[in-house]
Formats: structure tokens, sequence, C-alpha cells
């Protein structure tokens, strides 16, 4: 195949009605915290032992289409001794994998954060993709306050964005971008669309500078909500907001907004999602590429205990299929109570 019909036949594959994107690339920090709160101490035999259960998950690839994996995950085997991406394959789920290299702070924009990795990147995804993944993860993050992020702040991470996702396509590798406007703190709804569409706008002018294609790429961005510390809106509120700064910003050429759960809780990750789903036509797919709102019960019912097995891949695939039914606007809240 050659490097556009790679990119082709992976974005269609991964941009199916009815499924999306299961988010396992948790670094090894962060899932550490994830099993502390289970009661689970991260090790490397569990954390194989956690993502060979929910991988294999009987009938996960009905409403999964692709799994974003962590660099460790990558190269593992499960339990039964079989390569992660082959576990994924076997149901017909696209492998892809995690290249930023984390975040830290931006020199001369206190406050504001800039992720680090485009050193190697190329070298990197090359090995990746021998491995079986591909498409591949970029986040950048956006902090709201009343002065951020700072021009500088969102003019530097969309530029590192598009160099990401142009190295990305250059070797046929499908990116994800992920330009993440953080639910931390106590701003508006208002607030969090004005941030929202200064920095999609940007990320956008800077994908067209590198010469992105924007069919062959998927948008991995937060939905438009209030700060968590400044109270709920209703699903409503939250798909018009949504909708509203994706249609002056987000080309119509983009064939996927995945969007991420970034701090709700299952339940109401899913009923945002509904909404947005249910509020008319789009260009683009909307879709779901969630990591806790997806686990969390998973994990909760493994608790580190393989025996837990059933119960844990029963939770995964609940949440999987209404997540799958709210890309469709199908989604009930009543649903919630049904096996």
């Amino acid at each position: 195949m050659t490097t556009q019909e790679e990119l082709t036949a992976t974005i269609a594959d991964l941009v199916q009605p009815g499924k999306g994107i299961l988010a396992a690339d948790e670094s090894t920090p962060t899932i550490a915290k994830r099993f502390k709160a289970v009661g689970v101490e991260s090790t490397e035999a569990k954390r194989r032992e956690y993502r060979s259960i929910i991988f294999s998950t009987p009938g996960l690839g009905e409403s999964i289409s692709g799994v974003i994996l962590y660099e460790e995950t990558l190269s593992q085997l499960s339990l039964e001794d079989v390569a992660m991406p082959h576990l994924l394959e076997a149901q017909g789920i696209v492998p892809g994998i995690k290249v930023d290299k984390g975040k830290g702070p931006l020199v001369n924009a206190p406050g504001d954060e800039i992720t680090f990795g485009l050193d190697g990147l190329e070298n990197r995804l090359a090995e990746y993709k021998k491995l079986g993944a591909r498409f591949a993860k970029w986040r950048d993050v956006f902090h709201i306050s009343d002065t951020q992020p700072s021009r500088q702040a969102i003019v530097s991470n969309a530029e590192v964005l598009a160099r990401y996702a142009a190295i990305c396509q250059s070797l046929g590798v499908v990116p994800i971008v992920e330009p993440e406007v953080l639910i931390d703190g106590d701003h508006t709804i208002e607030r969090a669309a004005e941030v929202s569409e200064a920095v999609l706008g940007e990320v956008f002018r800077a994908l067209a500078r590198h010469g992105v294609q924007l069919e062959t790429m998927v948008l991995k961005p937060s939905m438009v909500t209030p700060g968590k510390a400044s109270g709920k809106a209703t699903p409503e509120q939250v798909a018009e907001f949504t909708l509203t700064t994706f249609r002056r910003c987000v080309p119509a050429a983009v064939p996927g907004i995945f969007f991420l759960s970034g701090g709700q809780s299952p339940e109401e990750a899913t009923l945002n999602l509904n909404a947005i789903n249910n509020m008319g036509a789009e260009p683009w797919e909307l879709s779901f590429s969630y990591g806790r709102a997806l686990q969390e019960p998973a994990q909760h019912a493994w608790a580190g205990h393989p025996e837990n097995a059933p119960k844990a891949q029963a939770a995964l695939k609940k949440r999987a299929r209404l997540n799958g039914l709210a890309r469709s606007g199908d989604y009930t809240a009543d649903m919630e109570n049904r096996d």
C-alpha cells in the first residue's frame, strides 16, 4: 500500500458509525493513580494483567474501532502470550500509540504548558508502526483563567500539534490531534467556548501551514463545559455551546471528532455525547475517545483479582455499548440500570 492508501484505510477503520476509541494510554504515573483508587499496586505484571483482560473483552469490537496504547503496552504480550496489538486486531480493532513525552512549563508564559516529544519522533513512529500501530495521539493542554491561555501558549501548542501531525502522515500513520481545554477552574461555559474557539482556530491554521491533510486526521477535543468548580451545565447546554464553537472552527473535511471525557463521570460523558448527536446533522462523525469514562467501572470490577475478569469485561463492554448508542443519539439514562 502507498502511504496515502494506508492513511485512507486507517481512517475508514477508525471512523465507523456506532463506534469510538478507547484511550488506554495512561502513563505509568497516571495508571498508578487509577490502580490506587481500586486498591491495586501498579506493577508491570498487574498492568499487563489488567490490559490483557480488557483488550480481550468478547465483543469489544462491536463498539470500539481503535485503542490508544502506551509504549509499554504496545510491545507487551497478553496473559495468553499474544502481542497486545494482535489481541485487538483479532476483534477488528485498530491499534494506536501515544507518542508525546508529556508536558511542562512554557518559558515566559507563567502558568501555561507545552508538550514535549518532537525530537526523534519520526524514528519512534517507524518503530511503533513495525509493532502494529496504525495511528498516533499527541495531547496539548490549555489552562483557563481570566488571563490564560496566553496567546503564546495557543500559538506554540498549535504549532507543535501541526508538526506532529505532519510527521505522522508522512509515514502513513493517522494522527489524532488532541488540544485539550482543561475543565479545571471556576470559569463559565461562555469563557470555555471563547477559549475553545481561539484554540481550535489556531490549531487549524497551523495544520494548514504544515500541509496536514484534513481528510486523514482525527480531532480529539474537549467538549465545551463550565469549569468543574463552577457547577454543571445541562447536556443540552453542553451540546449547544460545543456545536456552535465547532461549526465556527472545524472544517467539514475532518472526518471525525472524537471527544475526550476530560474529567466527566462515565454517565455524564455519555449523556453529553448523546445530546451533541441529538442536535442535528453535522459534517463530521461525532464520537468518543474516552479513557477513565470507559474504564473506571471495569477497574472497580476487576480490583486486581484475576477471577473478576468477566465482571471487568462486562463493565467495559456495557460502557462502550452505551457510548456507541450515544453516537446516534439513541442512549437514554435508564439504560444505566440494565445489563
